[in-house]
C-alpha cells in the first residue's frame, strides 16, 4: 500500500513562493503518475499538476500554468511542486495523489492514493 504524506503548505504572501514535497512511502512511486489537487472552502477539489515517470511528460492546470512546476526524483520517492506568483486564489489544501496508471487525467477519479493534505494560505 502507497502512503502519501505531504510538506511544505504555509502561509505566504501574494507575489511569493512556496515548494511543497511529496514523499511516498510502501513502495516505490517511480512508476507511478504522481500529482497535485488542491481544494479551497466551498470548492469541487481542482487538478493542479501531473507527472509520469519520465519528468518530461507533465500537465497543468491553465490556472497555475507558467507559475507552478511539478517535479520528482524517483531515488527520493518524492515529488515536489514549487509555486510561484502566488495569488490569493492559489489558497487551498493541496493533495499529492499518485496512481499506477501513466494518466493526465483531470479528474481525482483517476488516482488511487492520496495524502492527507498541506494547507497553503495568501494573504494580500
Amino acid at each position: 500500500q502507497v502512503q502519501l504524506v505531504e510538506s511544505g503548505g504555509g502561509l505566504v504572501q501574494a507575489g511569493g513562493s512556496l515548494r511543497l514535497s511529496c514523499a511516498a512511502s510502501g513502495r516505490s512511486v517511480s512508476s507511478y503518475a504522481m500529482g497535485w489537487f488542491r481544494q479551497a472552502p466551498g470548492k469541487e477539489r481542482e487538478f493542479v499538476a501531473v507527472i509520469w515517470r519520465s519528468a518530461g511528460v507533465t500537465s497543468y492546470a491553465e490556472s497555475v500554468k507558467g507559475r507552478f512546476a511539478i517535479s520528482r526524483d524517483n531515488a527520493k520517492n518524492t515529488a515536489y511542486l514549487q509555486m510561484n506568483s502566488l495569488k490569493l486564489e492559489d489558497a487551498a489544501v493541496y493533495f499529492c495523489v499518485a496512481d499506477p496508471r501513466l494518466t493526465t487525467s483531470r479528474s481525482p477519479d483517476a488516482y488511487g492514493h492520496w495524502g492527507q493534505g498541506t494547507q497553503v494560505t495568501v494573504s494580500s
